[in-house]
């Protein structure tokens, strides 16, 4: 039995178990005010209350900068506020704002494409999405001939050109979704890349000249179902105000099925196109099938703002670094009504159980009798669901510099679906904080395992990405899979079927069906993973050779060390 003794205002009891990796039981005590103070404040009642609240019909979807938005920044910046929290940002500040334009596409209800003799026709909604690319009033493609491009990646660290050099100027580019995932020393196997994700591709046809890009979407390759796409970019968009970066004119999705019709009318099919895409040796496919598409943008210069409050840290050294608590406050506000009428999406999971969960751990840090050693910054960001705009915000105008920033510990959604024997942790094997995860998991008798959706590439999806690509190193958890109680399968088949009908749709709502035990348990696992990352000596370190190493070594020699 180990003897114990005060550390850091907490029992060297669990400190030692934790830090030595020792399996405890889920119901064995843990003495001390850092147990007392997760087990008091991370309750169900301190989740489900602002749950309830910020997933309300009152805040209509919490869309970026519509009266709900101002609601949900101003109720978690009040909480900040009473648990003890200083402003985050300059002046004394509890906000950041930021501009942002608002996208109103009006695109044609048949978007038209010329094969040969025959001409096809997609449906807006049904067989076609689309959004514009440029921040402009009106934009128009003139007759651009469809070139089809595999991935449409660029990868020299793979060996892997799609383009092979092709002018493809002035092209709308047809490009599957996902990246290669056959050969797990290739692309990282079945785990997605940044390479597979919408966003790179569209930059990608962006950085080739092209007109336009059409991605090839399929329930697999993309990780979710149409309707998501729907209900995603079929209303208005908002992005940061442009920059000088080029961009295509169009940002299209179409189905598999519309894209086959589309292929067979000039002659090719999109099997084999797709087959001879698997390969370093593809070159791209001009189909001979050219389209000219005009719209009109509705434009709209508006304002959200990321909230954010400073626990400052206890020790002289280390207080001027930083522990990140994010969460994103928004969601779509208010769209396509459901098939039963409801207009309003709600974002119950997504995302206003993160920003509770935040919120229960910032009150369980502020509760404990002695701070921890470093800064701890709660930080609701804006605009996530909209391309990751606070976060990548926030990146760009820190409020620490990059290079005192420990880690970030972002929670994107919860579990309601029960306790579970596994923790997923996204960031697996990208950082030393896989250490730390590991330990905490198993001093509550869990095991860490890392993503268990790796093809959805989730890592690239939720506000950690932008810290990573300013260097700092991330926790993101997600639920786990082995349901206590349940059999093999179970939860996975849970999380797939809410996935397919609930995720981005009006009826992510809390209800009763919600059980809040796995939630409170990962919430108190970040809680304690952020008490240990303050704690500690020395910061955080990507695993050598990841993708962000670079990026943190150039923070932390800006800073001079660290």
């Amino acid at each position: 039995m180990i003897a114990a003794r005060r550390f850091g205002g907490c029992s060297s009891v669990f400190v030692a178990l934790v830090l030595a990796g020792s399996a405890l039981a889920q119901d064995a005590a843990l003495p001390g005010p850092l147990e007392q103070a997760a087990r008091t404040y991370i309750t169900r009642a301190a989740l489900e209350a602002p749950i309830r609240f910020l997933s309300s019909d009152l805040l209509e979807g919490r869309g970026p900068a519509t009266r709900g938005d101002q609601l949900a920044r101003l109720y978690l910046q009040t909480r900040l506020e009473g648990m003890g929290y200083q402003p985050a940002f300059a002046n004394g500040a509890w906000q950041q704002p930021f501009d942002i334009v608002g996208i109103q596409g009006q695109f044609p209800k048949s978007w038209t494409f010329q094969a040969r003799s025959e001409h096809v026709d997609l449906a807006w909604r049904e067989d076609y999405i689309a959004v514009s690319g440029l921040q402009s009033e009106s934009v128009s493609v003139d007759d651009a001939e469809l070139v089809f491009v595999g991935y449409g990646i660029q990868a020299p660290e793979f060996h892997w050109d799609d383009f092979k050099g092709m002018n493809l100027t002035g092209k709308i580019l047809v490009m599957m979704n996902n990246d290669p995932d056959w050969d797990p020393n290739l692309f990282a196997g079945k785990r997605r890349l940044y390479y597979g994700r919408w966003d790179y591709k569209y930059e990608s046809a962006a950085r080739q000249g092209a007109a336009g890009a059409i991605i090839i979407h399929t329930t697999p390759s993309a990780g979710y179902p149409w309707q998501v796409v729907q209900s995603s970019w079929g209303g208005e968009q908002f992005g940061l105000p442009a920059g000088s970066e080029p961009r295509v004119k169009v940002e299209a999705w179409a189905t598999e099925d519309a894209v086959r019709r589309l292929l067979k009318s000039g002659g090719y099919d999109l099997e084999k196109l797709t087959a001879a895409a698997r390969s370093r040796e593809f070159h791209p496919v001009p189909l001979g099938i050219r389209t000219s598409i005009s719209f009109t943008n509705k434009l709209a210069s508006l304002q959200t703002a990321n909230v954010g409050g400073v626990l400052p840290g206890s020790d002289a050294k280390l207080a001027p670094q930083v522990v990140v608590l994010s969460a994103h406050h928004d969601h779509f506000g208010i769209g396509e009504p459901d098939a039963s009428g409801d207009r309003i999406y709600h974002g119950a999971v997504d995302n206003a159980s993160g920003c509770a969960q935040v919120l229960a751990i910032a009150q369980a840090l502020a509760a404990l009798p002695e701070r921890p050693r470093r800064s701890v910054l709660a930080l609701f960001v804006a605009g996530e669901e909209r391309g990751l705009l606070g976060s990548q915000y926030y990146a760009q105008h820190p409020s620490f510099a990059t290079g005192r920033i420990a880690a970030d510990i972002n929670i994107d959604s919860g579990n309601i679906f029960g306790r579970t024997r596994d923790a997923t942790s996204i960031a697996l094997g990208k950082s030393s904080l896989d250490e730390i995860a590991a330990r905490v998991a198993a001093a509550q008798g869990r095991v860490v395992k890392g993503d268990q959706f790796p093809d959805r590439g989730y890592y690239y999806r939720s506000d950690q990405f932008s810290f990573a690509r300013i260097g700092v190193p991330a926790l993101f958890f997600n639920d786990g899979t082995d349901f206590i109680g349940r059999p093999a399968g179970w939860g996975r088949e849970q999380i797939e079927q809410w996935e397919l009908h609930k995720y981005h749709q009006p009826s992510d709502r809390l209800d009763s069906s919600w059980n809040f035990d796995g939630m409170i348990e990962d919430a108190q696992l970040a809680m304690l993973s952020a008490w240990l990352i303050a704690q500690a000596e020395a910061l955080p370190t990507w695993k050598p050779g990841d993708e962000f190493e670079a990026a943190r070594k150039q923070a932390l020699a800006a800073v001079g060390g660290p």
